[in-house]
C-alpha cells in the first residue's frame, strides 16, 4: 500500500519521523504553494490523463519531504509513493522552484538594531561526490575529503536568516563571510576561530580565544571561551536541526547547482518548525 498524507496524518509521531517535520509545519508549507500550484500547474495543463497515485498536493510535497528526509533514489521514493521514478522526478523539478519562492530564506532589508542585537555565524561542510573538473577546489584538508561549504547566519532567538551559497571545500570560512551578503554595521558577532582576520573588517566581533603548547589560555580567557561556546551553542543546534534531513548530511550526488537550493527550503522549513 503507498504512503499517503491520509494514511500518515493519523499517526502524527510517525509522520514527523518520517518527513522530518510535524503536521502543523506540513500544513503551513501547503497553505504557502497551494495557489501558486493550482495556478501554475493545474490550470495549464492541456488535458487531463490518468489520475495519479499522487492525486493531491499533499501527497506530492509528502513524497519530496521523504526524500530530503532520507536521501534515497528516486527508485525507492517511487516504490513507496507508487509511482515511475521518472516521474518522481518529473514532479520534483515543479515542485522544487515553487517551494525555493515561498518557503525559503530571504534577505531581509527591514532588520533594524532592536531586532537583530546579537548574530552568529557558522559554516558547515557536507560530503561530496569527487567531481571530474577542479576536484582540488572541493578537497577540504580538514574533513580529508571533497566538501560543499555553506554559512548559516542566525538570531539570538534561534532564527536563520542567511544562507550563503554552496561553496567549494577548499575555500576557507573567513572568504566565505567576506564574498557573502554584507552583515547588518550595528550588530555584535559572534563567530568561531574560523573567522579569524574578521575583527579587522568589522567592528562587534566576538572571537574565541587561541592557546598553544607555549603560550596557554589563561583562566579568564577560558572563562570567555567557554562563555561563547555557551552563545554559540543555537547555530550548532540549528545545523542539527538542518542535518536531520539526510540530504544535507550524506555525501552529496546531485547537481550542485542544486544544492543552495535545497538548502534554502530545509532552512526555511527549520524556520518554519521553529515558529518563525
Amino acid at each position: 500500500m503507498p504512503l499517503t498524507y491520509k494514511a500518515l496524518n493519523r499517526r502524527p509521531i510517525v509522520f514527523l519521523r518520517l518527513t522530518g517535520t510535524n503536521l502543523k509545519t506540513f500544513k503551513e508549507i501547503i497553505d504557502k504553494i497551494r495557489t501558486e500550484w493550482n495556478r501554475e500547474i493545474e490550470k495549464k495543463k492541456k488535458r487531463h490523463g490518468r489520475t495519479s497515485n499522487l492525486a493531491n498536493l499533499e501527497d506530492k510535497v509528502l513524497a519530496l519531504l521523504l526524500y530530503y528526509r532520507t536521501y534515497v533514489t528516486h527508485e525507492f521514493i517511487g516504490y513507496l509513493v507508487g509511482l515511475h521514478n521518472s516521474n518522481i522526478c518529473r514532479l520534483f523539478k515543479k515542485l522544487e522552484p515553487m517551494l525555493a519562492k515561498k518557503v525559503t530564506i530571504k534577505k531581509d532589508r527591514s532588520l533594524t538594531a532592536e531586532e537583530v542585537l546579537k548574530i552568529i555565524a557558522d559554516v558547515t561542510e557536507q560530503p561530496t561526490q569527487r567531481p571530474t573538473k577542479k576536484q582540488k577546489r572541493y578537497y577540504s584538508g580538514k574533513k580529508k575529503r571533497h566538501t560543499i561549504k555553506t554559512e548559516i547566519i542566525v538570531k539570538s532567538n534561534g532564527e536563520i536568516i542567511s544562507v550563503s551559497r554552496s561553496a567549494p571545500g577548499r575555500k576557507h570560512d573567513f572568504r566565505i563571510r567576506k564574498e557573502g551578503k554584507p552583515l547588518p554595521g550595528f550588530t555584535e558577532r559572534y563567530v568561531d576561530s574560523g573567522y579569524q582576520g574578521l575583527q579587522k573588517l568589522a567592528s562587534k566581533v566576538t572571537l574565541p580565544f587561541k592557546g598553544s603548547k607555549k603560550r596557554p589560555l589563561t583562566p579568564e580567557q577560558k572563562k570567555h571561551n567557554h562563555k561563547l561556546a555557551r552563545f554559540r551553542v543555537k547555530v550548532e543546534n540549528k545545523i542539527r536541526e538542518l542535518k536531520i534531513f539526510k540530504i544535507l548530511k550524506e555525501v552529496y550526488r546531485n547537481f550542485q547547482k542544486k544544492n543552495n537550493m535545497r538548502f534554502n527550503i530545509i532552512a526555511g522549513i527549520v524556520n518554519l518548525k521553529s515558529g518563525f
